[in-house]
């Protein structure tokens, strides 16, 4: 594989040469040597027990059935519902250490951590129905974290957040038997379901899966999102830089990498204590600089402004750098080739999750109760290891960005705290200056030319006029080629551009880490509730997309936003492409009822026709004037006392209408 071929990224390219000249592996290497299954990699393997694996091969394999007499539909149909289990099981069990943190912070007993957003929390405890009046923020904090605790466990009923959700949408969820009950219910019954002898049916299966990606989305990681806002702050927009040249060749370089931002907030606060930043300077060092990879970096970029040093796939090539005194890591995309990596350098990889060991790793357990003092641990075991650097090479590679998107931040930025409202986003839609939204996420893939996929389906869906909402390591892709500055809005089409320029906001939005992607959907919520463009998420002029995916945890959010009411495309190889029945299902069956759907393309202009043609057929639904860039639908304007002389002087056209814009405006 050429160097072209694996990444776009320069600062990538860089390390990876490095990495040949001395002789060190990276994933880029490993994933040439290591070839895919093609029939696993299909969805037609089934090894849930062991009289198999059975595997469907040969020109008859839809017709195949395994030695229990499953078909390749059911085969395919069970993959996909486990592999969505383990995702929601991932950013679940994520939201349930940040309740057991928020309740701990509550007693008082979390050392540390403090209530940073008090209005966050009276928000989530409205919506919980936990009275706040004439009670300290200490008591609300323990009712909300106990009410939260109790969606993991619960048995009956139906999820605390289901009822942030549109009214028509929870009408459908419960015709169709989809409401989820309690997190751990669901994903105990999907894994039981999809057991040798339980269920059979395809559809079943299926269903069970669309309900069981729910208690991720409108369960554990909105809870994650919204309690990681009560203890840290909502975010709003912050300038940082992104890319391996964040590095910096005069101090300590700390890179957090993961996903809980308990422990990486600890980090930041320690890093920034005076004792600590002269302790770094009695070993030669000038300061600390700290700096995240994958999605915590994205949960301290977009609170603290920390700079990133790249998505999943730049962990190994950051350490390759020489210049990097420790990696921290806690929980989900941490290569275990990391250890590896850092035997041919200085660095000290930590590990800090009682639930992710690492042979070879240094482990200093994270315990909420100790939080500063195990922060301030890991920190001087980074500035210990500052002298042992020897050779570096940094690239001299970063960008700016704007990021920190939040809900609350996209509805105060149409209007103010007085005037905020989704009206004006509603209505740049329906007057056809941007003609639909798109969602991009997800993960990086070796498999893939790491970023293309995404910045080349971003650069032409602003072209066109459609507004880019991101989160994760495709957000910060998207960083690293300079789309998350206002300045990008010169390469939008004139819709866009005059939305970003009334605002003064990027014409891709940076909304956070993969959990956050359940902010998507309250936006999508509030605009409904807003009225005026649709009642419901589906049927919104919107499409999600996965293009470099890889994890469990991004088919877990696809199916979510397909339960939602959203189309979704994922990109590359299809997970179902052995069976036709579960492709239907999936793709049309689930779009006829919840008109939301999820189907995999493996081409960049397949994936963009295909958002267009939905976008296009949503607007034709929601009989919204055909989108032509450039041509905006007229809007109606109050008359001014000038304005009405005319009209009743005869000179004016019809009555209470201006023409289009045809420069910059508000929206």
């Amino acid at each position: 594989m050429e160097l072209a071929d694996k990444s776009i990224d320069p600062a990538s390219r860089q390390m990876l040469e490095k990495a040949k000249a001395e002789g060190i592996s990276t994933s880029f290497d490993r994933v040439e040597a290591m070839k895919p299954c093609p029939i696993g990699r299909e969805g037609l393997c089934c090894k849930h027990c062991f009289m198999g694996p059975c595997r469907m091969v040969g020109k008859n394999k839809e017709e195949m059935v395994g030695i229990c007499g499953a078909t390749a539909a059911t085969i395919a149909a069970r993959g996909v519902a486990r592999w969505v289990a383990a995702g929601s099981a991932a950013h679940s069990d994520h939201g349930r250490d940040l309740a057991f943190t928020l309740l701990a912070t509550a007693k008082g007993e979390a050392h540390g951590f403090k209530i940073k957003d008090v209005n966050k929390l009276l928000k989530v405890a409205k919506i919980m129905d936990i009275a706040v009046d004439g009670r300290t923020t200490e008591q609300v904090a323990e009712d909300v974290a106990n009410t939260a605790i109790s969606d993991w466990g619960r048995q009956n009923g139906e999820l605390t957040y289901i009822r942030r959700a549109p009214k028509k949408r929870q009408e459908l969820w419960k015709k169709y038997g989809l409401t989820p009950r309690g997190i751990d219910r669901e994903i105990v019954e999907t894994m039981h379901r999809t057991g040798m002898g339980v269920d059979q049916d395809p559809e079943s299966i299926l269903n069970s899966a669309l309900r069981t990606s729910m208690t991720d989305g409108w369960g554990g990681a909105m809870l994650a999102t919204d309690i990681s806002d009560i203890l840290f702050g909502t975010p709003e927009p912050v300038k940082a830089k992104v890319n391996l040249g964040v590095l910096k060749s005069d101090e300590v370089n700390i890179l957090v990498h993961g996903h809980e931002p308990t422990l990486s907030m600890m980090i930041v606060e320690a890093s920034e204590d005076p004792e600590i930043l002269a302790y770094a300077k009695t070993k030669g060092a000038k300061g600390i600089n700290l700096a995240g990879i994958c999605c915590t970096a994205n949960e301290i970029l977009v609170r603290q402004g920390i700079s990133s040093a790249g998505n999943f796939l730049n962990q190994e090539l950051a350490i390759i750098s020489g210049a990097v005194e420790a990696m921290i890591v806690d929980v989900q995309c941490v290569m275990e080739a990391l250890a590896q990596t850092v035997s041919h350098f200085h660095t000290k990889l930590i590990t800090t999750s009682i639930k992710a060991h690492i042979p070879g790793a240094t482990h200093i357990e994270f315990d909420e109760h100790r939080a500063i003092d195990i922060a301030k641990e890991i920190v001087k075991m980074a500035i210990d290891n500052y002298p042992n650097r020897k050779a570096y090479t940094i690239p001299d590679y970063r960008n700016d960005v704007m990021v920190g998107f939040s809900h609350e931040y996209i509805e105060y930025m149409q209007g103010g705290h007085y005037r905020g409202s989704f009206r004006p986003l509603n209505d740049a839609i329906i007057d056809g200056r941007i003609m639909g939204v798109v969602g991009m996420v997800g993960c990086n893939n070796p498999r893939l030319t790491q970023d293309q996929m995404n910045i080349n389906l971003v650069k032409r869906f602003i072209e066109n006029d459609i507004l880019v909402v991101s989160t994760g390591c495709a957000a910060v892709a998207f960083g690293k080629r300079g789309y998350l500055t206002p300045e990008m809005m010169a390469a939008a089409g004139p819709g866009l551009r005059e939305v970003c320029e009334a605002i003064g906001i990027p014409p891709v939005l940076h909304m956070g880490s993969c959990v956050d992607n359940s902010r998507i959907l309250t936006v999508l919520s509030a605009m409904a509730e807003e009225g005026g463009l649709s009642d419901d998420i589906g049927g919104m002029p919107g499409v999600g997309i996965c293009a470099e995916w890889m994890h469990e945890k991004a088919l877990a959010i696809g199916v979510y936003f397909a339960a939602s009411g959203v189309p979704v495309i994922f990109g590359g190889d299809s997970i179902i492409g052995g069976s036709s029945k579960v492709q239907k299902i999936m793709r049309d069956d689930w779009f006829d009822k919840l008109q939301g759907s999820l189907e995999f393309l493996d081409t960049e202009d397949a994936i963009f026709d295909r958002t267009v043609d939905l976008i296009s057929a949503a607007r034709e639904r929601l009989k919204l004037k055909k989108y032509e860039k450039g041509k905006f639908a007229v809007e109606k304007v109050l008359l001014d006392m000038a304005a009405r002389r005319k009209l009743e002087a005869g000179q004016g056209g019809a009555g209470g209408f201006m023409k289009p814009h045809e420069g910059a405006g508000g929206l």
